[in-house]
């Protein structure tokens, strides 16, 4: 029996009885994502709340330059930056496991982060040797370009690598990830071993992940890409569906399996290139929601893909709100929170899943 049918279920088997249960908890996880938004915005290092600027405004007197800065500069382009990271990661992660049959797959273990990193890291060291007309037409947009080639090209390989005659092993695609995410991290010391101190403050952002450095700016670069993927994704939910039967079964159900394997990959190839390009390498996001939601709700993408942006996208701007509120007025690295969350959970995933890793 292959792989897939020990780890993932055809959706057919439980859409039934769970399809009640995930639109409520869809409504569920959208008041969820309202109720931190609104708490994200209201504490943080600074004493500014939306509760009294809003309170200010009913009365008719008008905000202070700083809450004005605090919430409209600062605050409201990290909200909105940790909902399209947060959602577009936990996407990218559904989405590999539902390709790759097995819920161990993550944009970030598995190389794809590292390969992102690796293309916006060469943008920023290397972007002076562009041509100058090629500069100014890529603009803002280089960056998140250069992230998207690189995840891109650590997908290829990653998919090239680890399956076979149309079955994946589990296995060679952890291998292979850590393979990728060696090479990748040596090239990118490589390249911050030339890179000048400007340079060196620019990529210290990467190491950790972080949203501290959202700007309107870079929100409008990479952020029109990230919506219109998300809103994108639940289009792949019946081939996704389809591929969980295995391929042979899926392209006999009418399923345009290359094809469907094709857009998977560039759809994750650009979510994470976009996401990481504006925050940096943060990890276990997409292995953590998507898994927790099959739990719940079951494997079928169309719901799965939904609920996994908004509970993305929420336990982002919790760990976030965490990260700020800490040790405040220092700022953790949201990495390292979603990391201390994240890393227990994937040694419980891999605890439950001993019998077919040692297949």
């Amino acid at each position: 029996m292959a792989v897939a049918d020990h780890i993932m279920p055809a959706a057919t088997q439980t859409q039934g009885d769970r399809a009640p249960l995930a639109r409520r908890l869809f409504w569920a996880l959208s008041v969820l994502l309202a109720g931190i938004s609104l708490f994200s915005l209201t504490y943080g290092a600074s004493d500014t709340s939306l509760l009294a600027a809003l309170g200010d405004w009913v009365q008719g007197r008008e905000l202070s330059l700083r809450d004005r800065v605090v919430l409209f500069d600062i605050r409201m382009p990290r909200l909105v930056m940790g909902v399209l990271v947060g959602a577009g990661l936990a996407v990218s992660g559904a989405v590999l496991q539902g390709l790759f049959r097995n819920p161990l797959a993550d944009p970030a273990l598995i190389g794809v982060s590292s390969g992102a990193s690796l293309g916006a890291i060469c943008a920023i060291v290397l972007g002076g040797y562009l041509p100058a007309r090629m500069a100014d037409f890529l603009g803002y947009y280089t960056v998140p370009a250069a992230a998207f080639i690189g995840a891109w090209a650590a997908t290829m390989v990653l998919y090239r690598v680890s399956t076979r005659r149309g079955r994946t092993s589990v296995a060679t695609m952890l291998l292979a990830g850590i393979a990728l995410g060696a090479m990748t991290n040596a090239m990118a010391g490589m390249l911050i071993f030339i890179a000048d101190d400007a340079q060196l403050r620019d990529l210290t952002f990467w190491s950790l992940g972080s949203l501290g450095g959202a700007t309107w700016s870079k929100v409008f670069a990479a952020g029109p890409m990230i919506v219109l993927l998300l809103l994108a994704a639940p289009l792949l939910s019946t081939g996704l569906n389809g591929l969980a039967l295995g391929e042979a079964a899926a392209g006999h159900l009418g399923i345009p399996v290359q094809r469907v394997k094709n857009l998977s990959i560039l759809g994750v190839a650009a979510l994470t290139g976009a996401a990481v390009a504006i925050s940096g390498g943060i990890g276990f996001v997409g292995i953590v929601v998507p898994h927790l939601l099959r739990l719940v709700i079951g494997p079928d993408h169309r719901f799965l893909l939904p609920n996994a942006a908004l509970l993305g996208a929420s336990l982002l701007l919790l760990a976030d709100v965490i990260s700020r509120t800490m040790v405040a007025p220092a700022e953790l690295p949201i990495g390292i929170i979603t990391a201390v969350i994240g890393a227990p959970f994937f040694l419980w995933i891999l605890l439950r899943r001993r019998g077919i890793l040692d297949m």
